[in-house]
């Protein structure tokens, strides 16, 4: 197994830990809030898991420049899963205590999501899952650990409809139609299919369900089905190999790209950069933010981190799509974590039950996101006890051939369909773990 630690200006000396130790604490005495990192820089998926690794590191390391939170040191050690299930419970069990108790995880993974969802109400450590694992976690009377902040899957298949219908002109032209759903054949994939189910029931097109088996390499007989039967759009819930590897093969087979859509670990540019201008036209939908080059906290983490020598990754990286899912990801996980020092005292590094509390308690405005860097990026969040996901608010880009250029404005998924699935799901979820819904008095601001 490899680990990664980040701290400042230190060095690994055994050749039997891989990886090095950068700037995210200054020395080893001061206080320090421990944000373990699973990461998947090997496997299938290490192409687009690799960017989100550096942009989560390289923005501890920018907080700690600011100060820490409020004086207290963030400290990153990485732990390779390579996307295996079991390796990320290995990682977790090895890192949950460490360094005065792991604040938050964030697995990268629905099959490690939930693998750990069963383990973190025991140990009381959250878990932060950005637009993956359990849809049904946004209920935070059921999942009191989980929070799938600023989306989950049935937000990213929600909205991507959305599109699909505005650019038909409207849900009623969508009757009759037919939308292929191309999906990593893992609970990964899987976790989309009850919103478009939902939505195919409510507005009459009709779905064609294609599972892809991993790794997803070969998918020549999956693209023969749609270029016999042709449908009018095909969605992708792919990730790592998967994604290029279908674009290939829809080009091979003569379907359109401008008919392709992607969920939001389906559209980013180690997705396209090989397939390049024959790509052009794919689009995807991104949970709030998408390649930021330009955004002050880019900005920042070139000034403060990479002209000093300091980056995590290649500075060319640094404001691409996944680069900054990493980055939002910190964001959040800094974020919870301060608002619990804001209530259980400042300056003082923050248990993994405090730090809970936080998440349930974020209420990052325009004017705080501004301040943070990510004017232009993001829009507000705020979570409660029972709503852990806290937005809901995405957009759509697509590739010009040889970048990604937005083609919607802000989508909302609609909550009055989506918050009744969830509750039904999680209620579900409660019954077969003889569970029930957290108390009131458990639900205290």
């Amino acid at each position: 197994m490899k680990f990664r630690q980040i701290t400042l200006g230190l060095a690994l000396a055994s050749a039997a830990l891989t990886g090095v130790l950068s700037s995210s604490v200054a020395t080893a005495q001061e206080k320090v809030q421990f944000f373990p990192s699973l990461t998947g820089r090997t496997g299938p998926v290490a192409p687009n898991a690799t960017p989100f690794a550096n942009g989560y590191a390289d923005y501890m390391k920018l907080v700690n420049t600011r100060g820490g939170i409020n004086g207290v040191m963030t400290l990153v050690e990485e732990c390779e899963t390579a996307y295996a299930t079991d390796r990320g419970v290995e990682c977790y069990e090895r890192l949950k205590g460490k360094h005065g108790g792991a604040t938050v995880f964030q697995p990268l993974s629905t099959g490690i999501t939930f693998a750990l969802t069963e383990k973190i109400p025991t140990d009381k450590i959250p878990m932060i899952t950005s637009g993956y694992g359990r849809s049904d976690s946004a209920d935070g009377d059921i999942f009191k650990w989980n929070f799938p902040l600023i989306g989950h899957y049935w937000v990213a298949g929600d909205t991507v409809l959305q599109h699909i219908a505005n650019k038909e002109g409207g849900w009623d032209k969508l009757k009759g139609k037919k939308i292929a759903v191309a999906y990593h054949d893992s609970p990964f994939g899987k976790e989309l299919l009850p919103i478009m189910e939902e939505r195919a029931k409510k507005h009459g097109f009709q779905l064609q369900l294609l599972p892809i088996p991993a790794p997803g390499v070969e998918q020549k007989a999956i693209w023969l089905q749609v270029r016999q039967q042709r449908p009018d759009y095909v969605v992708l819930q792919t990730w790592g190999v998967m994604t290029p590897t279908a674009i290939r093969e829809a080009i091979a087979v003569g379907y359109p790209r401008e008919k392709m859509f992607g969920t939001w670990w389906s559209g980013a540019e180690p997705d396209l950069r090989d397939v390049g201008a024959a790509a052009k036209g794919y689009s995807a939908v991104m949970m709030q933010h998408g390649a930021e080059p330009q955004s002050d906290v880019v900005k920042q983490i070139l000034a403060s981190i990479h002209d000093k020598g300091q980056g995590t990754g290649p500075r060319n990286e640094v404001g691409q799509v996944l680069y900054m899912r990493g980055v939002v990801g910190a964001m959040l996980a800094v974020e919870g974590a301060r608002a619990a020092q804001a209530k259980f005292g400042p300056g003082k590094p923050v248990t993994p039950e405090q730090a809970r509390w936080g998440y349930e308690n974020l209420k990052l405005t325009q004017a705080d996101l501004d301040a943070l860097g990510f004017k232009g990026v993001m829009r507000p969040v705020a979570t409660t006890c029972s709503d852990h996901m806290g937005s809901a608010w995405a957009r759509v880009h697509t590739w010009d051939g040889a970048k990604f250029v937005w083609a919607s404005d802000w989508l909302q998924a609609d909550k009055s369909l989506i918050d009744p699935m969830v509750k039904a799901s999680a209620e579900k979820y409660a019954a077969e773990k003889k569970m029930t819904r957290r108390a009131k008095e458990d639900c205290q601001p």
